[in-house]
């Protein structure tokens, strides 16, 4: 394994783990107030961790080779994420 590669596991690895403890976060949230926008704002931040997994993932197995597609599929999932963490913080209950 190559330095780049190595930092790009670990800066993944960081990227899991804080977004992980957002999703925590908002699901305790949620459990204590009810608020339905704490379940999108859980839903939004489990899409990015998704999103950053599955390129992970798809690039060690594909050997990073197929990368538009690796893109395609980060950027249409963490965008989906970002778009429940908007409406989270727009929706008023």
């Amino acid at each position: 394994m190559q330095l780049v590669e190595g930092l790009y596991l670990a800066t993944t690895a960081a990227l899991v783990a804080a977004g992980l403890a957002m999703v925590w976060l908002a699901l305790r949230a949620y459990a204590e107030t009810h608020r339905q926008s704490m379940v999108h704002l859980s839903i939004g931040f489990t899409l990015v961790v998704g999103a950053a997994i599955a390129t992970t993932i798809s690039a060690f197995v594909t050997d990073f080779e197929s990368v538009r597609s690796l893109l395609l599929v980060n950027n249409g999932l963490t965008a989906s994420g970002f778009a429940f963490i908007l409406y989270s913080l727009t929706i008023h209950e």
